[in-house]
């Protein structure tokens, strides 16, 4: 992953690509490999108050600059209005993101090294410098910090409120921003020298063209100055966190120890599964004493359907099952009314409760931790009352209308509320409102019963065994008799909405061959398959809408009204490879021409693993050549589903997954056999939820 002199040194290029450091508590750092800031969320030092929530930007940037001879050269780089300055990217020769984010510098035949790098566990981030070359030669650094103290969602701007005192001791500045953040302690290994000044007029490229704001007032307190001679290391830390004193070195070894460990754990037969192994790491955070899963950054914190569509890619594939149980453990404890929540809010700890498919996914999550885990003890006594809890509510019903109908099918939605993962709303404008019976909840519910079955089984209730047995049976009946769009030949997207039923080519039917093996027969799934490859397949994921349909949006640009109009009416989406490659594969076979077949649905990711955010896959792209990534730069399920697929659905077949001897079925059809002794069945994944663009 190493970004050549020519690439850094064109400006448009170099500020395309960004780089993320995450601390596994929330907070990040992140830039261009200019190194000008292009978003608000672009910062060195933002922090999660209450991981992984409460987010601030504390230190925004550094600006440097290299003294030689009386000559100074920039090594940084900023956007204002008309103007970039400095632009020390004119002088960069090289950028990689391994270890951790390192750009060189060409000076005046002076070699300079910047690494900037995030430790696991701890608010903090540490920059070095390093003069590199053996022949006898000296410089000086010039660092200026630029501070805010802002949400990370907002803009900052000069004012008479920000404390603008310094406490200066020996290699140790503290500023105190503002009364309600903590204070910014720097450690640094050169001199300080306080001169207080404001940058006014940033500018943020990206988030003009997002349409919001995208200028702000920078402040800097002052100055550091470090001697720069060959073989030496000098440093600037910036943390949040109360210290007296830092053991830099110790701090840097560690976690240089951690991510080689990471590295060395990655698949190595396949390039593409060890990239998106150690970009798994980035989305596992603290929360209290347990962890969840940052659904993306830069501005999303952890959603429900989006910790458990990446959960089995995240943890099960990567063998962190502790940390998987924890995810499952933590959200157990928020069931309300037969719901897990879809969202904890950045600001205070009231859940919120508004997704008809995330609840599903937590049960689906829980099978797969089962059958990785053969954790009897845990799933009989937190999960198991956890999904008895779901099921039982949504044969009730709960919010927002969701309930079993007569038919054994789940329906649900009432006006201004949108509940799946197509959930993108202006206003009081739901751009896609799927009301009624999506075709991807109806999988989800039959796989719900089918894991309620068995585990009751296993658990000895035999009487709600057969209740799930009877539900699925009869969710199953309908499903086959209503979903099938004669007309298209495929499935129906939603039935018995407002309007009827919907015929809207979308991907979600994906989900009804990858869940299960008796909702769809092979020779139907085989068709849809090759529908879906022929209108909805890109090299970097799955359109949302047929390209035929008048609704298509091939770009998802413009402000707030015209990206969320086409977030999920045509804009590609990469997570849906992973259910693409699992019904793929179970449609058509775990043969070798099958295999190689689905692998190229994922060869596109390799390419874009060195475009956008490098080493990481984004929300969003656009639904047309050159398909410019979008949305988040950096989204989980984007990269759990593909490692997911490339482990369960193209590596080595092997045995399958087993809860006590009992055989997982791997057949497209399920047998017309008695349902009481199968054993949980291998998943996929799928969803969104039901928020907005940022």
């Amino acid at each position: 992953m190493k970004i050549s002199s020519q690439d850094c040194q064109n400006l448009d290029r170099a500020l395309s690509l960004e780089w993320l450091e995450t601390n596994g508590r929330g907070g990040f750092s992140s830039g261009t490999v200019a190194g000008a800031n292009t978003r608000r969320y672009h910062a060195l030092l933002l922090t999660a108050r209450m991981p992984p929530s409460e987010r601030f930007v504390l230190v925004n940037q550094v600006e440097e600059w290299l003294d030689l001879d009386g000559q100074s050269f920039p090594l940084s780089t900023n956007c204002y209005p008309g103007a970039v300055h400095p632009s020390g990217y004119q002088f960069c020769t090289g950028f990689t993101v391994d270890p951790w984010p390192t750009w060189t510098f060409e000076c005046r035949n002076t070699t300079v090294q910047r690494e900037i790098f995030t430790v696991h566990g701890r608010d903090l981030v540490i920059v070095r410098w390093k003069l590199l070359g053996k022949k006898k030669q000296r410089a000086i650094l010039r660092v200026r910090p630029k501070l805010s103290g802002r949400d990370y969602h907002a803009t900052h701007h000069e004012n008479g409120r920000l404390l603008t005192e310094s406490s200066i001791e020996a290699g140790t500045v503290t500023w105190q921003l503002y009364s309600d953040l903590p204070p910014v302690q720097a450690f640094h290994s050169g001199e300080y020298r306080q001169a207080p000044e404001w940058y006014r007029q940033v500018e943020f490229p990206v988030e003009q063209q997002r349409g919001l704001d995208h200028r702000e007032d920078w402040w800097s307190p002052g100055e550091f100055t470090f001697s720069l001679t060959p073989g030496s290391t000098e440093t600037l830390t910036f943390t949040s966190e109360a210290f007296d004193g830092l053991d830099l070195p110790a701090l840097t070894k560690r976690e240089r120890a951690r991510r080689t460990r990471l590295t060395q754990a990655a698949p190595t037969a396949d390039p593409l599964a060890g990239a998106l192994w150690r970009a798994a790491d980035a989305y596992l955070s603290e929360r209290g004493h347990q962890q969840t899963v940052i659904a993306g950054y830069p501005w999303f914190t952890d959603w429900g359907r989006d910790t458990f569509i990446s959960l089995p890619g995240l943890c099960l594939v990567t063998g962190q099952l502790e940390v998987a149980w924890q995810i499952i453990a933590a959200f157990a404890g928020h069931i309300s009314e037969g719901m897990i929540p879809n969202r904890f809010p950045d600001a205070g700890e009231r859940p919120e409760y508004n997704t008809i498919d995330a609840s599903l996914w937590f049960i689906h999550a829980i099978n797969r931790y089962f059958a990785a885990s053969q954790d009897d003890a845990r799933v009989r006594g937190t999960a198991w009352p956890a999904i008895k809890q779901i099921l039982d509510g949504y044969r009730r019903g709960t919010r927002y209308g969701i309930r079993m109908d007569k038919d054994g099918l789940i329906t649900g939605g009432i006006p201004g509320a949108q509940l799946t993962w197509m959930d993108a709303k202006i206003g009081d404008w739901v751009v896609t409102p799927r009301h009624g019976k999506p075709v991807e909840i109806q999988a989800l519910w039959v796989h719900a019963l089918d894991v309620g079955e068995t585990l009751a089984r296993l658990f000895g209730e035999a009487s709600y065994a057969d209740q799930c047995q009877a539900d699925r049976q009869r969710a199953v009946a309908t499903f086959q008799q209503r979903f099938w769009y004669e007309q298209g030949s495929y499935l129906y997207d939603v039935i018995d909405g407002p309007e009827g039923n919907d015929a809207s080519l979308r991907p979600n039917q994906l989900y009804a061959i990858a869940l299960g093996n008796d909702l769809v027969p092979r020779d139907r799934a085989q068709h849809i398959l090759r529908l879906v490859k022929e209108q909805l397949v890109t090299p970097l994921g799955l359109r949302t809408l047929s390209p035929d349909d008048p609704r298509y949006h091939p770009r998802y640009e413009g402000g707030v009204l015209e990206r969320d109009s086409a977030y999920h009416q045509g804009t590609v989406w990469p997570f849906l490879l992973g259910p693409l490659v699992t019904a793929w594969i179970k449609s058509f076979g775990r043969n070798a021409k099958s295999r190689t077949e689905a692998r190229r649905f994922l060869n596109g990711l390799e390419a874009h693993l060195s475009e956008g955010c490098l080493g990481q896959v984004s929300e969003i792209v656009d639904a047309e050549a050159p398909h410019h990534p979008c949305g988040c730069f950096a989204q989980a399920w984007s990269v759990a589903e593909p490692l997911r697929a490339l482990h369960e659905d193209l590596g080595n077949p092997g045995k399958p997954s087993t809860i006590r001897q009992r055989q997982v079925s791997t057949s497209p059809v399920a047998p017309k056999t008695s349902r009481s002794t199968k054993a949980l069945k291998k998943p996929v994944t799928k969803a969104r939820s039901t928020r907005q663009t940022t």
